[in-house]
């Protein structure tokens, strides 16, 4: 079965099988996002600046990695199914990175409920593959300027009316919700988009048949390898790397956010006041378990931390001096 063409003519893939460059280029995005989550852990466990990662080149190079992905996710679609939608390929592939986005789910429903991630990069990959079949048949102009519409709609779209949780995976709410991995409808599934137009023209000028002929060396046989099993690896390297980090934070703890606290500290207090309360602070945050439903909740059981530890470096202080 596959949906009518509309408009111009849908041009094929190139019937030589399998492009290796886009192996190779996913191979090189998943390695990106190691480095980046390996670099997220670290800012997790304190041994860099807290924070490091969702701010400045941090964060653009995440929303780099995640626009490459979703774009490989278009182009894969039309590779695969530009002629005809194989619906058994297609639904074996759909249903393993839904489970897979479920089983990410309910590991950090139980390990993080603060920041549980309810719609991320695979769950966008799931629902962005069922959205973006009726485009296989449409024109590739009317493809990019719908994609070009869906990554600027959360500029002028955004509304309350969004804010329900039920809503969240839309991507139009008025403020993001609280996630470690927040790859929502909006703006995301225009790199999805992007990926079939930009394959459409380069089908229509003969670009993929010429790319299908591109044969690398050896060097390019482990990215390969992992473009080809992308996505046992996303499952598998992080819990690898978070937990090598953790193990060594067993050993050797990281100090970043107390020595950020100490010096924030020490604008308004002498050294030896901050070194016990920072430690105290720090410690009781760390080893909090709550469970929180709101911002607001959580930052006032952190004033409350704050202050009992304030009160506690106070009494040991005056203790010392008797």
């Amino acid at each position: 079965m596959s949906f009518q063409t509309t408009g111009e003519p849908v041009q094929d893939a190139p019937k030589q099988g399998r492009i290796v460059a886009f192996d190779v280029l996913r191979g090189i995005a998943l390695i990106a996002m190691a480095s980046y989550h390996f670099t997220w852990d670290l800012d997790h466990f304190q041994y860099i600046e807290p924070g490091t990662t969702a701010v400045g080149g941090w964060k653009i190079y995440a929303r780099c990695i995640a626009s490459t992905f979703l774009f490989l996710v278009g182009i894969s679609l039309f590779l695969a199914h530009g002629r005809q939608i194989r619906w058994p390929s297609f639904l074996t592939r759909f249903v393993m990175v839904a489970l897979a986005a479920l089983a990410v789910s309910a590991v950090t429903f139980f390990t993080d409920r603060n920041n549980v991630i309810f719609f991320g990069i695979l769950h966008e990959i799931a629902l962005a593959s069922l959205l973006g079949l009726p485009f296989l048949r449409l024109p590739a102009l009317l493809t990019a300027i719908v994609a070009a519409a869906v990554i600027a709609a959360p500029y002028y779209l955004r509304s309350e009316f969004f804010d329900h949780p039920a809503l969240w995976w839309i991507g139009l709410s008025a403020t993001n919700p609280r996630s470690d991995d927040y790859v929502p409808l909006f703006p995301w599934f225009g790199a999805v988009l992007a990926g079939i137009a930009v394959t459409k023209f380069a089908a229509a000028a003969g670009l993929l048949a010429r790319l299908g002929t591109w044969t690398p060396g050896n060097w390019s046989k482990p990215l390969t390898f992992l473009g080809r099993h992308s996505l046992a690896f996303y499952l598998i390297h992080q819990p690898l790397l978070y937990g090598g980090v953790s193990l060594y934070s067993q050993v050797w703890p990281g100090q970043a956010e107390i020595k950020q606290c100490q010096a924030i500290c020490e604008q308004t207090r002498d050294v030896k006041f901050c070194s016990i309360f920072c430690g105290c602070y720090i410690g009781a945050l760390t080893s909090d378990k709550a469970q929180y439903s709101t911002r607001e909740a959580e930052n006032a059981h952190a004033v409350e931390l704050s202050n009992a530890c304030a009160a506690a470096t106070e009494d040991q202080m005056e203790g010392e001096q008797q």
